[in-house]
């Protein structure tokens, strides 16, 4: 499996894009539970390139019934990234002071579930900078959230 280069400027050319508005090529699920997992993982594969099409525990989309959960839930997101030893993009978990452009952060409530999926896309003064849908952002503060906790998630790469 050969390893491919994460293009994080593509990412954050595809958030300044969409972030106001949504890719005709992808269903917008703001109204059925949020449409900010399927931004995410629009732009991870913007700079990606490559989709995982294990059936169940990979990571695609071909149409809203023809994807992955990982594809647009929180949590099977974190899991596809953190736990992929295939095709597509892979990450781990690190300290916000460790994120880049192109990298996702992840809200989440003190109970432990997390509900949120920004892009990073930029940094200013010590601020990290993302890009969201459900709630339409770009160059928002982090610090502008409310979160009980918080999980940065960086891209090490992609594999073909």
């Amino acid at each position: 499996m050969s390893e491919l280069y994460y293009d994080r400027t593509k990412v954050v050319q595809y958030a300044r894009k969409w972030a106001f508005g949504r890719n005709p090529a992808y269903y917008d699920f703001s109204k059925i539970g949020g449409d900010c997992t399927n931004f995410a993982s629009q732009c991870i594969y913007a700079g990606a390139g490559v989709m995982n099409f294990t059936p169940v525990f990979g990571w695609f989309y071909r149409t809203a019934q023809d994807r992955t959960a990982s594809w647009t839930g929180v949590e099977f997101l974190y899991r596809f990234l953190t736990e992929n030893d295939g095709a597509g993009p892979y990450a781990k978990e690190v300290p916000l002071a460790e994120l880049e452009i192109g990298d996702v952060v992840q809200l989440g409530r003190a109970t432990g579930d997390f509900y949120h999926t920004p892009v990073v896309v930029g940094f200013s003064r010590g601020e990290i900078l993302v890009a969201a849908h459900s709630y339409d952002a770009f160059n928002k503060p982090l610090s502008s959230y409310s979160f009980a906790r918080v999980r940065g998630i960086h891209i090490l790469g992609v594999r073909e």
